[in-house]
């Protein structure tokens, strides 16, 4: 069957159901955080904050935001990366679902600089929150191409240095491999099926270049990454 990657599909998926809970959806959390380490995913995001703080001095305090935390892998990710090369973070994760910030916060009890709120990124008190780097990571796609815009205006005005965004690419290899991957880590059917309509959900080059020219971002990279992935960063600085 051929895959029609021409648009972005305006199919749901089960995570967009906020009030979803249990070891099905903990299982789901974990496993695509296993997936995306596994395909390297995380140095997308990384890379991208570290190309927002060149210039800075390693003495500031750098502030991170994490839309779409998830179990917190990531932020955790992010800490790690302040070990490494010295630099103090305050992270903040934030998710609509509850139970994922509840888990994220079991998962994260050693990382004194990350914490948790459970937020709608529409409600008054998320535009409130200001940052100096805000990520997004395989979470963007989850937004009609209206709410991306609404949500990305929000974030390039929030941050004092920029916003870094990492998803993934419309691609029908892309998706013929996820589908192999679905059968080598034995996923539920929760994250198969989402995992496959995520990379329809996902974005082409033009797609990112229409929002940027939205935006009037005047600053601002985009580039293909493995596995399958788009690095969008806009700076402010």
């Amino acid at each position: 069957m051929l895959v029609n990657t021409d648009h972005r599909t305006t199919k749901e998926e089960f995570l967009d159901d906020f009030s979803l809970e249990g070891d099905e959806l903990r299982d789901a959390l974990d496993k695509i955080a296993s997936i995306n380490q596994w395909l390297g995913g995380n140095k997308v995001t990384l890379d991208g904050i570290k190309q927002l703080l060149k210039g800075q001095p390693k003495e500031n305090v750098i502030s991170i935001l994490d839309v779409g935390c998830g179990n917190g892998d990531m932020c955790r990710a992010i800490a790690e990366l302040g070990k490494k090369e010295g630099i103090q973070f305050t992270i903040l994760g934030i998710d609509a679902n509850a139970y994922a910030v509840n888990h994220a916060q079991a998962c994260s009890e050693f990382y004194p600089n990350i914490t948790y709120r459970a937020i709608n990124v529409f409600e008054t008190e998320f535009a409130s929150l200001t940052y100096d780097i805000a990520v997004c990571t395989l979470t963007l796609h989850h937004f009609p191409d209206q709410e991306i815009v609404q949500l990305m205006d929000l974030l390039t005005s929030r941050a004092r240095l920029g916003v870094v965004i990492n998803d993934l690419e419309r691609s029908a290899l892309a998706y013929r491999l996820f589908q192999l991957i679905c059968f080598v880590f034995q996923l539920n059917n929760l994250s198969k099926e989402d995992g496959l309509t995520s990379i329809l959900r996902g974005f082409k080059r033009r797609d990112l270049e229409v929002f940027s020219k939205q935006l009037q971002a005047k600053n601002y990279s985009i580039n293909w990454r493995w596995a399958f992935r788009y690095q969008w960063i806009l700076k402010n600085r």
